[in-house]
């Protein structure tokens, strides 16, 4: 599967929350660059950012440091927070980004996002399938839908969704471990997606756990940040690594 590391972005700090709380936050650097060299260096050539600024308020307020970070570090980038509209994915687009993940534009401005979806495919639009209490969360995971996630998912495979980022919320930056139940009930459901899992992942074991549920990706942050995970390890479960397991 693609192992996919992660920086959340909030006042250009590298920073992680607990469960989407902004009241929880551990800053691990005011260096995002060097940061992200350290996964360049050591094999990662693609990363997810999120824009904790900009899911909150709807603006992009850490573009300037994601457009450095690009420049300086070369790496890919698929990046969500902060994207209302079809402008927003082409400012990010333009500003090199390669891959767009949306919550809230799908929730709330679902025209625009399958418009989105339909000019630039399903490889560039991905869904973040943010839940909470089994619905769908969004606006800085601070809202939630009526509707199930799962049921949102279902609207949006009809209509071309090839790709999902899955957070569970309850367990995001929590180190408490993957929730395989919800991934294998999504695969189960729609095994025509692509579901790249996110939230809880503490350890090697829940790496092995998501390649043989044959996961498309994982991302990745706190587990490395806190050491419970080194670069080697999630590089050896990386899909097109020498070392893989």
């Amino acid at each position: 599967m693609h192992v996919i590391p992660a920086i959340d972005l909030l006042n250009g700090q590298v920073v992680r929350l607990k469960k989407g709380d902004y009241s929880e936050v551990t800053v691990y650097s005011d260096n995002p660059v060097t940061f992200v060299k350290k996964f360049r260096d050591a094999g990662f050539s693609h990363i997810h950012i999120v824009d904790l600024n900009g899911a909150r308020e709807g603006r992009f307020v850490n573009l300037p440091v994601i457009e450095n970070i690009i420049e300086e570090t070369g790496v890919g980038v698929q990046c969500g927070g902060g994207i209302r509209s079809r402008r927003d994915i082409k400012t990010l687009l333009n500003a090199g980004v390669s891959r767009i993940v949306s919550s809230s534009m799908a929730v709330q401005r679902s025209d625009e996002w399958l418009a989105s979806l339909d000019m630039y495919g399903g490889d560039t639009c991905i869904l973040g399938l943010d839940i909470k209490d089994g619905k769908m969360a969004y606006g800085g995971w601070e809202e939630t839908s009526d509707e199930s996630a799962l049921d949102f998912l279902g609207s949006m495979v009809r209509l071309g969704v090839k790709t999902i980022l899955c957070t569970d919320i309850a367990r995001d930056g929590m180190l408490t471990g993957v929730n395989s139940g919800l991934y294998s009930e999504i695969a189960n459901r729609y095994p025509q997606v692509n579901i790249i899992a996110s939230g809880g992942v503490a350890s090697e074991e829940d790496l092995r756990q998501l390649a043989i549920e044959g996961m498309y990706g994982v991302v990745i942050g706190r587990a490395y940040y806190e050491g419970l995970l080194s670069l080697e390890s999630m590089l050896s479960f990386h899909e097109g690594s020498t070392n893989q397991r």
